[in-house]
């Protein structure tokens, strides 16, 4: 019973990303090429060419997602910025490589260090979603000379406080992420599409976007899947947090539960973020947890005013 129960906790709550966007099929030949940085844990598509008054700029999708996701955000974005996508091994299609055990998040956020060093980016801006988000968050508290500006897309910073009750201690808090771990793993793979086919609905409110959102989950290792879920579990940045020297923006959605209201939401990540100094907080209404899919022009108005400052 507890393993069904851990998994439709996980397909329930968890932030599966994948390469859905509004944008009609077959608009995937994009003028882009593959950085040439050499790297186990991840791989980077570069949109556009550095040249006078170009800006840098890193997209980092998130769980389970492809650079797909963020189509819609690039073709907005234009000329003018140069954009890194990357693509995380074991997600989407990519070969697992260095993922194949331990943590994917903290890894991947130091592989991005090391790449906006060896690639001579001068403080590129960080946008990450979900997942993409806990890894922007560890680049700029852990690097913070690297990042110029950061916004991250509806992520809190300690994902495992939605996992037990208040003050938990760590110990429970990683009880509780080994479980959900054991049942995601030990699941028959029938069961384990059914229920995340079934909990795309919460996830996205753009219908033609959902099916995208299945194939590359289905397309993405289930091991590096749920590794990086449990590390995001028992991830707590807020201690990290007043490292962040870069301009930070965080946008959100209401949580998804009826229980939840957008008053309650507002507070949990002005909680979450205290200890950031000067963070911004905004939420976007009528979208789940895709925002920049299903209120594309309210996440680029932000995005646009983030970015000019």
């Amino acid at each position: 019973m507890f393993r069904t129960a851990a998994v439709a906790l996980f397909l329930a709550s968890a932030p599966f990303a994948a390469s859905a966007q509004t944008a009609p099929a077959g608009m995937h030949g994009h003028d882009h090429h593959h950085a040439d940085f050499a790297s186990e844990r991840m791989h980077v598509r570069i949109d556009g060419a550095a040249g006078p008054g170009v800006r840098d700029i890193i997209l980092i999708p998130g769980l389970s997602s492809s650079p797909e996701v963020w189509q819609g955000t690039v073709d907005y974005l234009g000329a003018g910025w140069r954009v890194h996508r990357v693509h995380i091994q074991g997600f989407a299609g990519a070969p697992v490589k260095g993922n194949a055990e331990g943590p994917v998040a903290a890894p991947v956020a130091e592989e991005i260090a090391r790449y906006i060093t060896e690639q001579g980016l001068e403080k590129p801006a960080v946008v990450g979603h979900s997942m993409g988000g806990t890894i922007g968050l560890m680049l700029a508290a852990r690097h913070p000379d690297a990042v110029g500006r950061l916004m991250v897309v509806d992520m809190v910073p300690f994902m495992g406080a939605m996992f037990a009750p208040p003050g938990a201690s760590a110990d429970a808090v990683a009880a509780v992420a080994y479980q959900v771990h054991a049942g995601m793993s030990a699941a028959p793979d029938e069961q384990y599409r059914a229920m995340a086919a079934a909990s795309v609905s919460g996830m996205i409110n753009t219908e033609a976007a959902r099916p995208a959102i299945l194939e590359d989950t289905a397309a993405s290792d289930r091991r590096v899947s749920t590794n990086a879920y449990r590390e995001l579990i028992v991830t707590d940045l807020r201690p990290e947090l007043a490292r962040i020297t870069a301009p930070t923006e965080v946008v959100y959605v209401k949580f998804n539960d009826p229980r939840m209201t957008p008053q309650i939401t507002d507070g949990i990540y002005q909680a979450s973020y205290a200890t950031l100094p000067g963070v911004r907080l905004k939420r976007i209404d009528d979208a789940a947890h895709f925002i920049f899919i299903d209120q594309p022009q309210a996440f680029h108005s932000a995005l646009d005013s983030f970015l000019a400052e």
